[in-house]
């Protein structure tokens, strides 16, 4: 029914913009959709439409036409008056609506002069000169056969007076903004999908049964009917398809015995990118590194052509690739004009506001419905300010900086899921085998820390276990420390065995896998390291040696009138929680040199498979695996089992913000 127009302004943090609930957009104007039928001529219509826009833009832009030079007074945050100077900075919009803001036509970049069947090449072009598009437009006002001439000279549309042109200080050019959800994620995942889904790539098929393969974790999105059925896929599923589209495609052929490394190369390259691209912080290595991505996939690019799938690469939204480092070195990161934020104002300053109405005369009903709902919400702060009941809190802004691992602080359950399994249970329904000796490892190890390793197997041989049942826990949670609140879920780890619904359905088996960081208490099979267990895990930045990938079987308690008993000793604390795990192979030095991922195994001892026991505090995260699969997998493997009959796999680096710091 109407183009919303939201305002904000550049000083304002992001993690407070980002919060719709903090108003710090506000809706300025309503512009009309009208669709001119009266006129018959297709192009008369879009020109008159085109028009109608910018003479909207320009009414609601012109208070801070005359005092983008003068200045005027206002009181900032601080209760402080200052003279302050409001330009228009940044325009925040799709691809369609960026083309109708600089008058540009489709299929052209609105920031620079490439041509239409240039837009596939990874090179720079001159940039489009602001002053020459003002003087062409104020020809507009004499003769107008030279308006339109020099209009189709300089590939711009003939608008009568766009509303920039009476903005001091503005450049609509430089202006315009990367676009993280319609350009990469609504655009060029989903350009890559195709591709990869061609039949004369890899087929819809093998990728959709690979979906049905993958393990579980808390990041990662379930696609029981896979991702290329899937019709009017948001951007927040094309998200979770970036999560795992990598690990769907490595160990596929492709037809006729061709090498696949180029089409990795190239998903790679993209997937990168698009990482890269959101970080909340940049440097000069970020930015060199997103640059070489898209490098990278301009050189491999050409797989596709070969293949088939395309003809050219001449997309416009392929080309605005080039201009994310510019416009992140002026304007600052993506999330700061991503246009995710103002799709959810769409609910509350539109969809919400019309259905308030009586769908008659609804631009007027709309505007006094927002306007009374800005009243309300303003008095209710004034009074919570004057009551004190609110106090203020300290938000956390982004550090300067390279970009940082954050880890959530541990939050365990309060009460255990099962309060006494046995040890024979937790052998046949957990596969915790060699439970009762790596038990008595960790005990020997805790009362005897300083001795050799010989003598520690012989105590832990002698060791007597006075109980046979311990209290389990089937989740622990990691919460964000950068947080106020403290109540937001960032991971969680699930251990629990199969098990039956209400219904009687039987719910398979889960035994997530973690990264752990090597602790005090720790039997862990690599030396590295000390590590001093703290509460909050947030300030753990550097990722030591002893970092390693074990998959938790059990996370249980030693049973509180049995400690005494088995730490007779006055100095030793014993961790509260406990896990039993399965060890995988250190991290490898280097990475696969096609798809640029570390590839771990299982870590066996005495053909058995290495395990111990370590303390959950040690426990810095889950990690998610994609399973080294080849053409020939079996089909009888789900995401529940692939775990235990897979031997091989590859550390997934983009399950989370903190996998793709940790393992890019």
């Amino acid at each position: 029914m109407a183009y919303p127009i939201y305002m904000t302004i550049g000083n304002i943090s992001k993690d407070i913009r980002r919060k719709p609930s903090r108003h710090a957009q506000i809706l300025i104007g309503y512009i009309p959709t009208t669709s001119f039928r009266g006129i018959t001529s297709k192009a008369a219509r879009r020109r008159a439409q085109a028009n109608l826009f910018h003479a909207c833009m320009e009414k609601v832009l012109a208070p801070i036409a005359p005092y983008s030079e003068t200045g005027i007074a206002m009181k900032t945050a601080d209760g402080i008056w200052r003279r302050c100077h409001p330009i228009f900075a940044v325009f925040v919009g799709d691809y369609p609506e960026q083309a109708l803001v600089t008058c540009t036509y489709n299929g052209r970049c609105p920031k620079c002069e490439v041509s239409n069947d240039q837009l596939g090449e990874y090179q720079e072009f001159p940039t489009r000169i602001h002053n020459t598009a003002i003087d062409i437009y104020h020809l507009a006002d004499h003769n107008i056969h030279v308006f339109h001439r020099a209009c189709r000279d300089a590939g711009l549309k003939p608008v009568y007076h766009p509303f920039w042109t009476s903005l001091p200080f503005a450049d609509i050019y430089q202006s315009i903004t990367p676009d993280i959800l319609h350009q990469l994620l609504q655009g060029i995942v989903r350009h890559l999908v195709t591709w990869l889904s061609c039949p004369t790539v890899f087929g819809p098929n093998e990728i959709d049964m690979r979906c049905q393969i993958l393990p579980l974790n808390h990041s990662i999105a379930v696609f029981p009917k896979g991702i290329t059925t899937l019709s009017r896929v948001s951007g927040h599923e094309h998200k979770n398809m970036c999560r795992i589209l990598l690990g769907l495609i490595i160990g596929l052929p492709l037809p006729g015995g061709q090498i696949p490394s180029r089409v990795v190369r190239a998903v790679r390259a993209i997937l990168d990118f698009v990482y890269l691209a959101q970080l909340p912080s940049h440097t000069t290595d970020t930015l060199r590194r997103l640059q070489e991505s898209l490098s990278s996939f301009h050189v491999n690019k050409a797989v596709f052509i070969d293949l088939g799938t395309r003809y050219s690469f001449n997309i416009p939204k392929l080309h605005g690739m080039l201009h994310y480092s510019s416009s992140i070195k002026l304007f600052g990161t993506t999330d700061n004009y991503n246009t995710e934020q103002t799709e959810r104002l769409h609910i509350d300053f539109t969809k919400d506001a019309y259905r308030s109405t009586n769908r008659k005369n609804e631009y007027k009903q709309m505007t006094t419905w927002v306007e009374r709902r800005e009243r309300v919400a303003q008095h209710a702060a004034h009074i919570a300010q004057r009551q004190q009941s609110v106090q203020d809190k300290a938000h956390p802004t982004m550090s300067l900086g390279p970009p940082r691992i954050h880890y959530g602080y541990l939050k365990m359950p309060r009460n255990p899921s099962l309060k006494s399994v046995s040890f024979q249970r937790l052998a046949s329904e957990y596969g915790a085998n060699m439970f009762q000796d790596a038990l008595a490892d960790f005990i020997a190890h805790i009362n005897n820390p300083s001795v050799s390793k010989a003598t520690l197997r012989n105590q832990a041989h002698n060791t007597l276990i006075p109980f046979h049942a311990v209290p389990v826990f089937h989740k622990f949670k990691f919460k964000d420390s950068r947080n106020s609140s403290g109540s937001e879920v960032v991971d969680s780890v699930q251990v629990r065995p199969a098990q039956t619904d209400l219904r009687g359905r039987i719910i398979p088996a889960r035994f997530d896998t973690v990264l752990v960081c090597e602790g005090q208490y720790s039997t862990h099979p690599n030396k590295g390291k000390p590590f001093h267990i703290n509460e909050d895990l947030s300030d753990i930045t550097d990722c030591y040696s002893g970092d390693q990938i074990a998959q938790v079987r059990v996370v249980f308690k030693i049973p509180d009138n049995v400690i005494d008993i088995v730490f007779p000793s006055v100095d030793v604390t014993p961790p509260n929680h406990l896990a039993y795990v399965e060890w995988f192979t250190p991290l490898p030095a280097t990475r696969d040199p096609v798809n640029h991922m570390y590839k771990v195994s299982r870590m066996f001892q005495n053909s058995e498979r290495h395990t111990s026991i370590i303390p959950v505090e040690t426990i810095l995260c889950s990690v998610h695996l994609f399973p080294r699969l080849s053409s020939n997998t079996p089909h009888d493997w789900d995401s529940s089992s692939v775990l235990e009959h897979c031997q091989s796999f590859y550390v997934n680096p983009f399950c989370s913000r903190n996998s793709y710091l940790r393992f890019a």
